[in-house]
């Protein structure tokens, strides 16, 4: 049983800030933030959940149902994360690429100290066990400065494929399309450093300050880190509605106000982006009908452009809606992981791009979120990160893009690299 408490505040924005400096001193901690992006589907502005009192960790053996067995037990909010790699639990797959982070396959964990803001409304929610402490939290985060840390990078990044190799290995995807074998893949390369030394919380502010997505998370499970600045929702349960919004279709910002409407004005009527965004479109109206009642699955937004800091970004929403006994653990097994991040039809695509690349893709073209206690649900897709494992020193991150019929190789290696900016900034760049 948890303690609700609501607060008002007077300064959010700051108020954020401080959460998350404060919240960091935990071994496990997530922190999701909207930054204020206008969205139609949304509880709330920001959330923090620290502590576990219970958790899961596991490989992908069987996730699903260890997953589906501890929800149901603990009836509780849960934070954490599906790695992409849970595919080898739903499908007859393996994943053999290397890997330089280790991260479980799955973890989430029940935490004793939740925040929820909304608007300048907090509420606090504590297991009974430490709701005695509440006060004396709150008065912490909210006299708690913010620490200046000096940030100097000697991070070396080095990029998995090269762009000959790259190019080949596209070309042989296109051989594949044309060929029949599949209409679509996510083809993904990895960037990375090894012997690093980051300071995990800094970096997600950069590049949460770069960004402001509306998917924004900082996670830490002990030594294991996610920086996110994540654009994209892989899946939302609100009651009987489940809600799915892939990303497919990517053009630069421009400075100029006039380049910059032509650019995404390019996006909008770009065929080859649009024959992208269509064919995970149909892929995730399949997957939402495994669990789907009849008739309720539709297209609520096909192919709209939205604008974020970084890029322009072609989105779907597709809804549906499911019976109320119907397993959250379910909804997520039958539609993970998510077409965007892997081709169409799903399964040749997976076999394909897992031959192709080099690096075991873990929680990146994952999902990070949480369970209510109610059994609701929302998770982002695991792009536009950095992970780290602070105990081995290596530090990750990945970029891809669809490649279809009409991709041209050396595009897709500059979409790669746009995507890619960011990422690579806020981890060579001295700051204070």
């Amino acid at each position: 049983m948890r303690t609700s408490i609501f607060k008002d505040l007077q300064d959010p924005i700051l108020f954020k800030k401080q959460l998350i400096a404060w919240g960091n001193q935990f071994r496990e901690i997530v922190f999701l933030d909207s930054n204020n992006y206008p969205q139609q589907y949304s509880s709330y502005d920001c959330v923090l959940a620290v502590d576990a009192f219970t958790s899961i960790k596991t490989d992908y053996y069987n996730a699903f149902e260890d997953l589906k067995q501890y929800q149901s037990q603990t009836r509780d909010w849960l934070f954490g994360y599906l790695s992409y790699d849970l595919k080898n639990d739903t499908e007859d797959l393996i994943s053999k690429n290397q890997d330089g982070l280790h991260f479980p396959d799955m973890f989430f964990f029940q935490p004793k100290k939740i925040f929820l803001l909304k608007e300048n409304q907090l509420e606090i929610q504590y297991l009974n066990m430490c709701d005695d402490e509440v006060e004396e939290d709150f008065f912490e985060i909210v006299e708690s400065q913010k620490s200046k840390v000096e940030c100097k990078k000697n991070n070396k990044i080095e990029q998995r494929i090269s762009k000959e190799n790259y190019i080949e290995k596209v070309s042989e995807i296109l051989t594949h399309i044309n060929r029949g074998d599949i209409y679509e893949a996510n083809f993904c390369m990895e960037f990375f450093a090894e012997k690093a030394e980051i300071n995990p919380l800094e970096i997600y502010n950069k590049l949460n300050e770069i960004s402001e997505p509306p998917f924004s998370v900082f996670f830490k499970n002990n030594t294991n880190y996610l920086l996110s600045a994540s654009p994209e929702r892989y899946l939302r349960k609100e009651g009987t509605k489940i809600i799915s919004q892939p990303i497919k279709g990517t053009s630069k910002r421009f400075s100029d106000v006039i380049e910059d409407e032509k650019s995404k004005l390019e996006l909008l009527q770009n065929p080859k982006e649009r024959s992208e965004n269509v064919m995970i479109v149909d892929l995730v109206r399949n997957d939402l009908s495994h669990t789907a009642t009849k008739g309720s699955v539709q297209v609520e937004e096909l192919c709209k452009t939205y604008t974020f800091k970084q890029v322009h970004q072609m989105i779907s929403t597709i809804t549906s809606e499911v019976l109320h006994t119907t397993s959250p653990i379910d909804i997520l097994k039958t539609t993970f992981p998510m077409g965007s991040m892997t081709g169409a039809p799903k399964i040749s695509a997976m076999k394909i791009i897992e031959e192709l690349e080099e690096t075991k893709r873990g929680l990146y073209s994952g999902a990070m979120g949480y369970f209510t206690p109610t059994g609701d649900f929302d998770f982002n897709v695991v792009i536009r990160s950095i992970l780290y494992n602070s105990e081995e020193k290596y530090v990750s991150f990945s970029v891809g893009s669809a490649i279809t019929a009409g991709s041209i190789p050396e595009k897709e290696y500059d979409e790669c690299l746009l995507k890619s900016i960011a990422m690579r900034e806020v981890l060579t760049s001295n700051f204070i």
